[in-house]
């Protein structure tokens, strides 16, 4: 893959694929111990995400510290850089909530469905006690649900999509993909 270093970031990116339609993209961020953020991003053709097309990632020198209840100051940067130049953004799924309660309290799904005008699906592994809104499901053989909430669309057509999702665990293969690009591990191949 061809590597750049642009305004702060660095790169990498196969060529752009051609596209009939709209893209389904999941993204994730990782913060390495020595700084900075690695945002990641797969793309499909669909839903299902049955074959990741495109996949990109960024590194941002500089992230802004975590803060308790403004998580998403942190996350918004990394996630601008990585979708910056992609086009044809139909969905996006992201690690986390939306929203953080029933009465709408922003999360970050939120936060990146108003910045993109985007229908955006939070997938969240681990329950957070006032998102009693969240719809829990299992996929696969999992004894543990995963939390899908939404923005754009309905919590239940999202949870039907991330449940159609291909792979054959709890997380769903394009998910397990952009958390391992994010964390620099992308010897991790799905679907051979």
């Amino acid at each position: 893959m061809p590597a750049g270093r642009t305004l702060g970031c660095s790169f990498s990116s196969p060529p752009e694929p051609q596209r009939l339609g709209p893209m389904f993209a999941a993204a994730d961020v990782h913060y390495p111990p020595s700084g900075g953020a690695r945002a990641a991003l797969v793309a499909a053709g669909d839903a299902a995400f049955s074959s990741i097309t495109y996949e990109k990632t960024v590194f941002v020198a500089e992230v802004a510290a975590y803060q308790p209840g403004s998580f998403y100051e942190r996350e918004l940067p990394p996630l601008r850089a990585v979708l910056a130049g992609v086009d044809d953004v139909g969905l996006l799924v992201i690690d986390g909530y939306v929203d953080l309660d029933p009465a709408g309290r922003p999360g970050l799904g939120a936060h990146v469905h108003e910045e993109f005008g985007i229908p955006v699906i939070g997938v969240a592994k681990t329950r957070f006690a006032p998102a009693t809104h969240a719809v829990p499901m299992l996929r696969g053989n999992a004894a543990r649900p995963l939390y899908v909430t939404a923005a754009g669309l309905s919590a239940a057509d999202a949870s039907d999509l991330v449940r159609a999702m291909a792979g054959e665990f709890r997380l769903p293969d394009a998910l397990r993909r952009v958390d391992a690009l994010a964390r620099n591990h992308a010897a991790l191949k799905l679907h051979e």
